[in-house]
């Protein structure tokens, strides 16, 4: 008599269950872990972008007109990009409530639900 080679199916049904557990269990970590991360990336831009533009202030005595004037000057290599949308483009300027004051006082993120940020 040969035997079979092979796994049965009720032996593969038993390997999929043991992984799909698994996944179960690691995949909202793996996802929480880089929204975490994302933000603990974004509070840094924006520190970053911050100080630059309170650095400017305190040199020219007004703020940039826009974020590109403080890579112009070098205050920034470049204008970090939001890690939540994934672009630089997306940063929000906020302008103070004098406008001789210059154009951009603060920036904020453009992505959904950061706005506040």
């Amino acid at each position: 008599m040969k035997t079979a080679k092979g796994f049965t199916l009720i032996e593969l049904m038993v390997v999929l269950t043991i992984l799909a557990l698994l996944l179960s269990i690691v995949v909202p970590d793996y996802v929480g872990r880089v929204h975490r991360a994302e933000e603990a990336v974004l509070k840094e831009n924006l520190v970053l972008m911050r100080d630059a533009l309170d650095k400017h202030y305190a040199d020219a005595g007004r703020y940039p007109a826009t974020l590109e004037e403080l890579v112009s000057k070098r205050y920034l290599r470049a204008i970090p990009p939001d890690p939540v949308t994934g672009s630089a483009a997306t940063w929000v300027p906020v302008p103070p409530a004098d406008v001789k004051r210059g154009g951009v006082w603060d920036v904020k993120s453009g992505a959904k639900g950061y706005e506040r940020w």
